[in-house]
């Protein structure tokens, strides 16, 4: 981001649109640069608590042993940690070095209980997702502020592909070649910082608009109301079986984990005699956990128990949740709780095309392919925070000698092409709404205010 101090009109068709682009790159900066940094920095530190620690007592060590304790053992070790609790979920490890976690709710509140799956001794409790990846989780989700929150970064993400556009025409090379462009020019002073913002800019441009698209399929408006309303799993499929009038969205639990593409389908109900064989006896907590392994749900999977009289046995697998490095390997099994019969078995094939684009979107967004991914967000992080340290200090290198003056580049008075750019606005706002909200702000207030402080303070000199 760089500005200039004089009033000075641009001349000429193409320094206009130049000045136009700078103008609305410099705007779109004020607003998104302290947002793009607390989202930099905690998707940073999200990766690596993940990849050292995981999330919710995942990676808590045990000791090998040869014989593992039936599952049923190890949850009534959990529940005796907490006295008078209702076990809701079994977590089961991804190794054979790593503890089997067991959620116990208890008056409204989740704890997580570390067993170790050979001796069925506990080793820890703490209640869910109160561990520092969910600290800095909150703050990138919705800055810890709910609704407001998920709509101040929503329009941030929106204003931030002006952002990349119009540093795109800014430093597209024209008479100076590629080069220059993507090869930083070795210098001192603003030189080599512009030279360096611009190279690491068009280099991370591409990555950085995948970000923020997938992330705004998190967002509120764009993502729950734009998106996901033409991306869900058709629950005809499921060859007749009885429905649930709830969703598998109300098995989230504050943050999404259940599959994007499943969250607006309707979960299936127990009580009736469809389904395909599963479970021959008694369904049991064991029984269900051995259904799982037949069916080559190894390592690591989650296990949910029935809620209520028509609820389901729900085996689950996703990149999402950390279950797995690969997205293609999704996959959610429903299970009566009466007749142990197989309700529903959906994968990763069975998705919808944006659905399958959403789970590869969100691994590649979190980082949850491997260390490989983990290195390659990092990079990202870290070239977005350049980027946000290099604008301010561009700035402040063309800063304004009179204290109190941004110096934003003048606008055109008369700007060549209006009409597609009007069309461009157009588009951007019907395609993410939070943007265009942002952008006709900005439009009047420059308009109607900004444009005029010069002519104002004119006047009273």
């Amino acid at each position: 981001m760089t500005m200039t101090d004089t009033p000075a009109q641009p001349h000429g068709r193409a320094n206009k649109l130049y000045f136009a682009a700078w103008r609305w790159h410099f705007y779109a900066g004020l607003f998104v640069i302290p947002f793009l940094a607390i989202l930099a920095v905690t998707g940073l530190m999200m990766l690596w608590i993940a990849w050292i620690d995981g999330r919710d007592g995942e990676r808590t060590p045990v000791i090998p042993q040869e014989t593992a304790q039936a599952v049923s053992i190890q949850s009534d070790a959990a529940l005796a940690a907490i006295p008078g609790g209702t076990l809701k979920q079994y977590v089961a490890p991804r190794r054979d070095d790593l503890a089997a976690l067991f959620r116990v709710d208890l008056d409204g509140e989740a704890t997580m209980v570390a067993v170790d799956p050979y001796t069925a001794e506990v080793i820890e409790t703490f209640p869910r997702r109160s561990g520092w990846y969910d600290f800095f989780d909150n703050i990138h989700s919705d800055l810890m502020l709910g609704v407001t929150g998920d709509r101040l970064l929503e329009t941030a993400a929106s204003l931030t592909l002006v952002l990349v556009a119009t540093g795109l025409y800014l430093w597209w090379p024209r008479e100076t070649g590629w080069r220059r462009a993507l090869i930083p020019s070795l210098g001192r002073g603003r030189g080599l910082w512009k030279s360096l913002h611009g190279v690491v800019g068009i280099w991370m441009s591409l990555f950085l608009v995948f970000f923020l698209i997938s992330g705004l399929a998190w967002a509120g408006i764009w993502g729950g109301k734009m998106v996901q309303a033409w991306s869900h799993f058709p629950a005809e499929k499921w060859d007749n079986v009885p429905l649930s009038d709830e969703t598998h969205a109300s098995m989230n639990h504050d943050r999404r984990e259940v599959p994007w593409a499943l969250e607006q389908t309707r979960m299936p109900a127990s009580g009736s005699d469809a389904g395909l064989a599963g479970i021959t006896g008694p369904v049991t907590l064991d029984s269900v956990d051995a259904l799982a392994r037949t069916i080559e749900f190894d390592g690591r999977y989650q296990l949910n128990l029935p809620r209520g009289t028509t609820g389901v046995w729900t085996l689950s697998r996703d990149s999402m949740s950390t279950d797995s490095h690969s997205p293609t390997t999704d996959r959610t099994v429903h299970v009566d709780q009466y007749t142990g019969k197989v309700l529903a078995d959906v994968r990763y094939a069975d998705y919808s095309l944006p659905g399958k684009a959403m789970a590869v979107g969100i691994a590649l967004h979190m980082g949850t392919l491997g260390l490989w991914s983990v290195l390659a967000n990092s990079l990202i992080c870290l070239s977005v925070l350049f980027l946000c340290v290099s604008a301010i200090v561009l700035w402040w290198k063309r800063r304004p000698s009179k204290a109190g003056r941004l110096a934003a580049p003048p606008m055109p008075r008369e700007l060549p092409l209006w009409q597609g750019a009007v069309l461009v606005g157009l588009g951007v706002s019907m395609a993410f709404p939070m943007a265009g909200l942002a952008l006709l702000t900005v439009l009047l207030v420059d308009t109607l205010i900004l444009s005029r402080l010069p002519k104002l303070r004119h006047s009273l000199t």
